[in-house]
């Protein structure tokens, strides 16, 4: 899953973008309005989480712009502000879902996957391809009783594979929607991560495969089990 988190104070950022890496969230962080719209409008995202007073542009405009210009993904605002009148204007400007500051982040989580659940693109826990399995809840990808646990990134790009199948992904769109836009990783830690994928579905016996489409990226197939 990808999130846009929307944050001026760069150390309540951090803090953040360290939170929802480590649950398996690919995040672009930004620290502006104007940036959190462009983004929004223009990237591929899962979900947004959104500061509402930041320079440039605050909270509830980026959201009543992004609603204006069809972005129809869940957002959740951030705010130190915590009366009612506040709440409500915006939600009115098209958010899902309002957490005053300071705030927990198990709580932080929760309200995202329940936000991520209410959304029509919400997909089971268990992801079933052919022979192979991937458990979303602990990164788990198996095939009959066999079965490996997938690190961060493997696990993103599995993830894409299996609720896909048959789809070609191009090496630019794993980069965008794994690493971000704002990545340093080079292009070729794709195919390092493919390489390991392959590795991992053989060890535990899976008849799929990963294949090259070449000059175009790569797809999920193989034989039935």
């Amino acid at each position: 899953m990808k999130i846009l988190f929307a944050e001026d104070d760069k150390d309540v950022s951090r803090a953040v973008t360290v939170l929802l890496q480590r649950n398996h969230y690919t995040v672009d962080p930004v620290y502006n309005g104007r940036d959190a719209l462009d983004y929004l409008t223009g990237g591929d995202y899962d979900a947004a989480v959104l500061d509402i007073m930041m320079p440039g542009m605050d909270g509830r405009e980026v959201v009543k712009r992004a609603r204006q210009k069809g972005v129809g993904i869940p957002i959740m605002m951030l705010t130190a502000m915590g009366e009612v009148d506040d709440r409500i204007t915006g939600l009115d400007a098209g958010a899902d879902d309002y957490l005053p500051k300071p705030f927990d982040g198990r709580e932080l989580l929760a309200r995202l996957r329940a936000m991520l659940r209410r959304t029509e693109s919400f997909t089971p826990n268990v992801i079933t391809y052919k022979d192979l399995s991937l458990d979303c809840g602990n990164y788990r990808l198996s095939c009959g009783e066999e079965f490996v646990n997938l690190g961060n990134k493997g696990f993103q790009m599995m993830e894409m594979f299996m609720r896909s199948p048959g789809r070609i992904i191009s090496a630019d769109q794993f980069m965008e929607h794994i690493w971000g836009w704002d990545s340093e990783a080079e292009i070729n830690v794709i195919w390092v991560n493919i390489s390991m994928l392959r590795k991992q579905m053989q060890k535990i016996g899976s008849k799929a495969e990963i294949k090259v489409v070449r000059g175009v990226g790569y797809t999920l197939g193989g034989e039935d089990a």
